[in-house]
């Protein structure tokens, strides 16, 4: 018996005389604007959340919290950062999404910006506001929970699958669905 024929991994491209570059505007206007849309978006985003963190750190109580919404919240945006980093840092993924939809298209997709408020996201608000005092008799619901382990279950499979064929842009596109699934 013959054992499976398996594609090799391209190392190549791991090399940083092989990668390729971001994707650059045509426009210095449409850049600057982009710049500061993106940080104008991650400074509301991010200091939006602070007034119910420090409400709930005065009152030592985090009654009325949705724990559901923690943790459906802290899944998507660990999905989403997942996707964003590897697309932003991993030239294999790169290249993977230039020969897919050609070049140009990526600097749209992915900003440092939304990296930074997306690591916020998952380790500050998330996870750890149960965390900050009484919590009543509050907690995370079976549905949620059923919902959540399906996600991270999927997910599992789906890298299993990628690692398999090679196939990281496909990987990273169903952690983006699911994050905006999860929405």
């Amino acid at each position: 018996m013959t054992p499976p024929l398996r594609r090799k991994t391209d190392f190549s491209l791991c090399k940083p005389e092989n990668r390729s570059p971001m994707a650059s505007w045509n426009s210095i206007t449409l850049e600057i604007t982009y710049q500061v849309l993106g940080w104008l978006a991650f400074f509301c985003l991010t200091f939006g959340f602070y007034p119910q963190l420090l409400l709930n750190y005065t009152r030592k109580s985090v009654v009325g919290l949705n724990f559901d919404f923690v943790l459906l919240n802290f899944t998507k945006h660990s999905s989403y950062f997942i996707y964003n980093a590897a697309l932003f840092f991993s030239p294999l993924i790169q290249k993977q999404y230039h020969d897919k939809y050609g070049y140009g298209a990526i600097s749209a997709t992915v900003a440092i910006q939304i990296l930074i408020y997306e690591v916020r996201e998952s380790l500050t608000w998330s996870p750890f506001s149960p965390c900050a005092g009484s919590r009543g008799s509050q907690k995370i619901s079976k549905t949620c929970i059923a919902i959540t382990s399906a996600v991270w279950v999927v997910a599992l499979v789906c890298t299993i699958i990628a690692w398999s064929d090679n196939s990281w842009l496909w990987l990273i596109s169903v952690l983006r669905v699911e994050a905006i699934v999860i929405i």
